[in-house]
């Protein structure tokens, strides 16, 4: 446990952070408490293996950045054509963005090296973005770089869904060629978040689950994807990065798989796999990162117990970060993030 006693008077505030918005979104504003250490220390401390001072919040104490120079994530978002001419189309029930149908970018995985051109990464002015729009970014909290689309959303995204999983099972080839060369193109984005924006950790996308079960079997990973992850999570480690993978649906399955890849942190949907049994079987080898969602017709109390019983479970071995998403109805005047900070600094400091 921390020895850093927890004092009320943490709870002042002493400023505020002023957050580039992301996606297009407008900027924001997060409070800035009187922590013990800083936000970006705190959270260190989680992926070096060490107890935090409190349950890191993702939202308060980390840096988004995702360049809107990035075409992938506003298309994804807001629709348009993303960084290999996909084209993707908004749905207002959904509040984002599918590709669109009839759009197929290849004609076949087979003919990736014909008909596939990749984006030169060099001939974006990463410096000039990077000093306009994030130079105000707080150097005391965590920062952390999105990329989109994975391996195997890429593979969907230039085909289609359905003769993607075609693609893993009859031209195992033709798909390792082509990841090779789209991990060496990651690479080098990776590079850019490093020597740009400062990053310390990358977060990487790529769903690879329904709600029941993942969408391909665990020997399927291994043989086509930790390979080349391993290439990638070991270009972030040797810039002096983490790296998170972000992968929704019941995933449950490849968590190993996720750990042998060479992955830091998971990110993954809240309510689509049991977080809590993750966390208990590999929460010493694996960072939880994501949502915590509350919702229904509670009230505050009942809103604040939940949190306290999560930090109790889930957080009890420091290898978590949650965003608290309060979705219920009807809200209440207490502060969740504040609640989530208070109870874990003193769960943490053995109070």
């Amino acid at each position: 446990m921390s020895t850093v006693r927890f004092s009320e008077s943490e709870m002042k505030r002493i400023g505020s952070y002023k957050i580039p918005g992301s996606y297009g979104s407008a900027s924001v504003e997060q409070p800035k408490l009187s922590t013990p250490v800083t936000p970006r220390e705190n959270v260190l401390r989680v992926f070096r293996g060490e107890k935090p001072l409190w349950l890191p919040n993702m939202n308060r104490d980390m840096n988004l950045i995702c360049p809107d120079m990035m075409p992938d994530a506003s298309a994804r978002a807001f629709g348009g054509m993303d960084w290999f001419g996909v084209e993707w189309q908004y749905e207002p029930l959904t509040k984002a963005a599918m590709v669109k149908p009839g759009t197929r970018r290849l004609s076949d995985m087979a003919n990736w090296e014909k008909e596939l051109v990749f984006p030169d990464l060099e001939q974006l002015d990463w410096k000039k973005d990077a000093d306009e729009l994030y130079s105000m970014l707080p150097n005391d909290r965590f920062t952390y770089f999105v990329i989109y689309n994975g391996i195997f959303e890429r593979t969907a995204d230039l085909t289609s869904f359905e003769d993607a999983f075609c693609y893993l099972l009859e031209e195992p080839e033709a798909l390792t060629a082509f990841y090779d060369k789209l991990i060496d193109w990651y690479i080098q984005l990776i590079k850019i978040a490093k020597k740009y924006y400062h990053a310390d950790m990358i977060l990487f996308h790529d769903d690879m689950g329904a709600q029941r079960a993942p969408f391909f079997s665990g020997e399927i990973y291994q043989e086509l994807f930790i390979p080349q992850y391993r290439k990638l999570t070991q270009a972030v480690h040797q810039e002096g990065m983490y790296i998170a993978l972000h992968s929704c649906g019941n995933v449950r399955m490849h968590i190993p798989n996720f750990i042998e890849a060479g992955f830091d942190a998971w990110e993954g949907q809240e309510g689509a796999t049991d977080k809590d049994e993750i966390m208990e079987l590999y929460g010493d080898r694996l960072i939880q990162l994501g949502n915590f969602n509350i919702s229904g017709n509670i009230t505050d109390d009942e809103a604040v117990q939940i949190i306290k019983d999560m930090i109790k479970t889930r957080g009890s071995k420091g290898r978590c970060a949650y965003r608290i998403r309060d979705m219920r109805p009807v809200k209440g005047n207490t502060n969740l993030d504040d609640e989530m900070y208070r109870y874990s600094r003193i769960f943490y400091s053995g109070q």
